[in-house]
C-alpha cells in the first residue's frame, strides 16, 4: 500500500513542507545575522507557551504562537537595533525555562492523566498525528513566514551585511530586526509540532548552515537553504514511514545532519584534491 494512501502521511507531508520552506528560509538569516542561539531560545519559549496554554485549559497551538512570537518581539526590542543579542536572550531564557518545568508540574497535576503525552508531543513533536485542519494550517502559516521572509529579504540581507551603513542609507534597521524575529517566533511556533521544542534548532540551523558553506552567493544560499531543508523533510518522513520504529523528528534531523556532515567532509576533501593536482 502507497504511503500517499494513509491520511496520517499526506497531513504529515503537507504541514512538513510548508514548516520546512519556511524554516529554510528563516533560518539562512538566521546564521547570517550570528543569531542562531534565538532559534535554540525560541525553542524552549515555544514548550512554556504550550506547556503554560495546556495547564489553563485553552488551545496549545494558542500558547505556542503567543509565546513565541511576543518573546521573539521582546528580544529584539530589548537587544541593539531590533538585533537579538546574548545578554537579551540571557535575559529572559532561563527565567522562561523554568516558568515552562513549572507550568508541566501545574498540568500533569492538574489535568486529567489521559493528556500526560502533551507535553512529550510539545518535546519531540507529533507531525503524524496531525488532522487535515492542522496540516493546512501549518502549510498556511509556512506560506505566510516565506512570504514574510521574501518581502523582507533584500532590505535584511543589506542589514545583516553592513548594519551601519544601511542605517546611514534610511533602512529602518531596528523595526525591520522586529519584524524578523517576529516571523522567526512563527516559524518555531509551527515547527515545534513537526520537530519538537527540543530538535527545533536543527531544522533551523542544518540546512542553512550547510547552504552558506557551499555558496557565498546570499540569494542562492537562501534557496539552497529552503530547498535543502524541505529535501530532509521528506527524506526523514520517508524513513520514519518506511522504518516505523524511527521517530519522525529523529529522522528528519538525522538526514539535516548527514547533508551537513557531508558538507563539512566536502571542502577539506576539495582542498586536498587542489593541492595534489
Amino acid at each position: 500500500m502507497s504511503a500517499f494512501q494513509h491520511p496520517f502521511f499526506v497531513h504529515a507531508l503537507l504541514a512538513g513542507t510548508g514548516i520546512a520552506l519556511a524554516a529554510g528560509l528563516v533560518g539562512y538569516f538566521l546564521v547570517l545575522r550570528a543569531q542562531v542561539f534565538t532559534g535554540d531560545a525560541l525553542g524552549h519559549v515555544a514548550f512554556t507557551g504550550a506547556l503554560g496554554a495546556l495547564a489553563i485549559g485553552v488551545d496549545l497551538r494558542l500558547g505556542l504562537f503567543a509565546a513565541a512570537i511576543g518573546v521573539a518581539v521582546l528580544i529584539g526590542m530589548l537587544g541593539r537595533r531590533g538585533r537579538a543579542d546574548d545578554i537579551a536572550i540571557g535575559s529572559v531564557f532561563s527565567w522562561l525555562l523554568g516558568l515552562g518545568a513549572f507550568f508541566l508540574t501545574l498540568y500533569t497535576t492538574s489535568r486529567s492523566a489521559a493528556h500526560g503525552t502533551a507535553g512529550v508531543s510539545v518535546l519531540f513533536g507529533s507531525i503524524f498525528g496531525l488532522s487535515a485542519g492542522q496540516a493546512w494550517t501549518a502549510a498556511a502559516v509556512g506560506a505566510v513566514v516565506c512570504a514574510g521572509v521574501l518581502l523582507l529579504a533584500r532590505p535584511l540581507l543589506f542589514a545583516s551585511v553592513d548594519e551601519m551603513v544601511a542605517a546611514a542609507r534610511g533602512v529602518p534597521v531596528r523595526a525591520l530586526g522586529i519584524a524578523f524575529l517576529a516571523l522567526v517566533g512563527a516559524c518555531a511556533a509551527e515547527a515545534t509540532q513537526a520537530v519538537g521544542s527540543l530538535l527545533l534548532l536543527g531544522l533551523l540551523a542544518a540546512p542553512a548552515g550547510a547552504a552558506h558553506r557551499l555558496t557565498d552567493r546570499p540569494y542562492r544560499a537562501l534557496w539552497l537553504s529552503a530547498a535543502l531543508a524541505l529535501a530532509e523533510m521528506w527524506t526523514g518522513l520517508a524513513l520514519s514511514y518506511a522504518v516505523p520504529v524511527l521517530p519522525p523528528s529523529f529522522a528528519i534531523l538525522a538526514a539535516a545532519a548527514v547533508v551537513y556532515a557531508a558538507v563539512l567532509v566536502r571542502a577539506p576533501v576539495r582542498r586536498l584534491r587542489a593541492a595534489l593536482t
